[in-house]
């Protein structure tokens, strides 16, 4: 299909009319993973005042969060909402890295994409698109996020429908891009940038680097 072979012309587009983007935000991988649980249904400004607070109390440890009762990270993580669920899967996951990996973010590293991702997945409260965060921001695993941006986009394309399976959207770019952790961690966030600012759920198609709908369409599958 033409418009399939055509995302990596999308993603030039997209870094030449953006740049750059230097994601993931955030100091060490733990403080990513972290980051990517308390991401989920929120906006990025609360999940930074959210670790703002765990790094003011020391607490973007393995151990000390190991440590940490529930009631206290809940506090903690307020500003990320959902703070009592978020406690949990942050508590879940500390757990899974102290017994799998001995609390270490290094030796989780060295572990085949093909046992993480099943390992994660089995974590309370992380799906999909948590786990490939995970995996390839804070672990440089070669695996492509996808999100409501990246579904909008693509589907306002005409590539797949908006509700198709995480796993059509993801094998898409498995099958017809290069299995790089630069490529796959730029084009996320290219997708995250032009989502926010032009694909919106009213989308700014006349205003979009990309051209209008129409035009936006033609290149796309050209």
């Amino acid at each position: 299909m033409k418009r399939i072979r055509s995302l990596p012309a999308l993603y030039e587009a997209l870094l030449h009319a953006f740049g750059p983007q230097n994601w993931w935000p955030g100091d060490t991988p733990l403080e990513i993973a972290i980051g990517a649980i308390l991401t989920q249904n929120t906006n990025w400004l609360n999940v930074e005042k959210a670790i703002l607070n765990m790094k003011r109390a020391k607490m973007v440890n393995a151990q000390a969060l190991h440590d940490l009762p529930h009631g206290d990270l809940a506090e903690l993580i307020r500003p990320a909402g959902y703070f009592n669920v978020k406690a949990r899967r942050v508590k879940a996951f500390v757990a899974y890295l102290a017994s799998a990996y001995g609390g270490s973010m290094a030796r989780m590293k060295k572990q085949r994409l093909d046992k993480l991702r099943p390992e994660l997945l089995a974590v309370n409260g992380i799906g999909p698109e948590t786990a490939d965060s995970i995996l390839l921001f804070a672990l440089e695993k070669p695996v492509f996020v996808i999100d409501v941006y990246t579904k909008r986009v693509l589907s306002r394309h005409d590539v797949l429908p908006y509700g198709e399976s995480y796993d059509e959207f993801q094998g898409l770019f498995h099958k017809h891009l290069p299995h790089e952790v630069g490529i796959f961690n730029e084009y996320h966030a290219l997708f995250v940038r032009i989502g926010k600012e032009f694909c919106k759920p009213t989308p700014r198609c006349s205003a979009c680097p990309l051209g209008t709908m129409e035009q936006r369409t033609m290149q796309f599958i050209a």
